[in-house]
């Protein structure tokens, strides 16, 4: 039974969520990845847990810095639920803490990469760049006061991790799901909207034959709205995630295109009007 001095307060808690925000990467390396700052940001904690136990201290100091890596803003979950056992099995804690980090990171990074990373740039980032594109200041404000919400997140993560502790596993696990789920659905719609209504290229070709004219675009509008904004979409998802291109390279060859078509359309447009 350990001393109630080596009890966590609240500011030991809190130390260790301001450190997970502005160091958690800190000493990234391919060797243990997040190892060595998962270290560091959990050491207020260890030293409050072990303050009349070295040779505890040294031994969980050892075991946080093994092999570590999981999407940061999920880190808070699991960072909580290892103080919790730190400060209720003392030294008798490692290997529960150890099968903790290794069973829950790999589950984790792939909720937190998909909430936090893809679906959370996606929807804020692409209504934000198209509220600001028109001129409206608004557009640079909605990032900062989403990132703030994400930090109030982040902070009640460390603390429901500590309070649910070994519990967390199974009950985030099951009712994380239909919120991932609602959130890709709502990430692919804002996407799929935009789309349509940044991506703005028209085909200026009318076929003409005797009095009959034929607008190609208003065929093609009749057959799917924005037809040619998707298709210049999916080609560019094409070459992002088939082909590897980076970003830098999938503007060069859009501008190339581009200027082919452009004047490949004026010379096909000359053509059909001499037919």
């Amino acid at each position: 039974m350990q001393n109630t001095d080596n009890k966590l307060r609240k500011s030991d808690i809190n130390k260790v969520y301001l450190r997970n925000i502005f160091g958690f990467q800190w000493g990234w390396n391919y060797e243990k990845m997040q190892g060595l700052g998962y270290a560091w940001v959990i050491m207020p904690a260890l030293k409050r847990i072990y303050k009349n136990d070295p040779e505890g201290m040294k031994k969980a100091l050892k075991m946080q810095l093994s092999y570590f890596n999981t999407t940061p803003a999920m880190s808070h979950l699991i960072i909580g639920a290892d103080m919790a056992l730190e400060e209720s099995l003392g030294s008798k804690s490692e290997e529960a803490v150890s099968s903790l980090k290794t069973g829950l990171m790999g589950p984790f990074a792939g909720v937190g990469d998909t909430l936090f990373v893809a679906i959370y740039r996606a929807i804020v980032f692409s209504i934000a760049s198209y509220i600001a594109i028109n001129g409206n200041a608004i557009g640079l404000i909605i990032p900062v006061l989403t990132c703030l919400g994400i930090l109030f997140i982040r902070y009640k993560f460390t603390y429901i991790g500590y309070e649910q502790s070994r519990k967390l596993a199974i009950g985030f696990s099951s009712s994380i799901a239909p919120i991932t789920e609602g959130a890709a659905i709502l990430g692919l719609t804002v996407v799929g909207g935009l789309i349509a209504s940044v991506i703005t290229y028209k085909l200026n070709l009318t076929f003409s034959l005797g009095e009959v004219s034929l607008d190609i675009q208003a065929m093609l509008d009749k057959i799917m709205p924005s037809l040619i904004p998707l298709i210049v979409v999916l080609f560019s998802y094409w070459l992002l995630g088939k082909k590897k291109f980076n970003s830098t390279h999938l503007i060069i060859v859009i501008i190339v295109i581009g200027m082919i078509l452009g004047n490949a359309q004026n010379m096909l447009s000359l053509i059909i009007n001499l037919f």
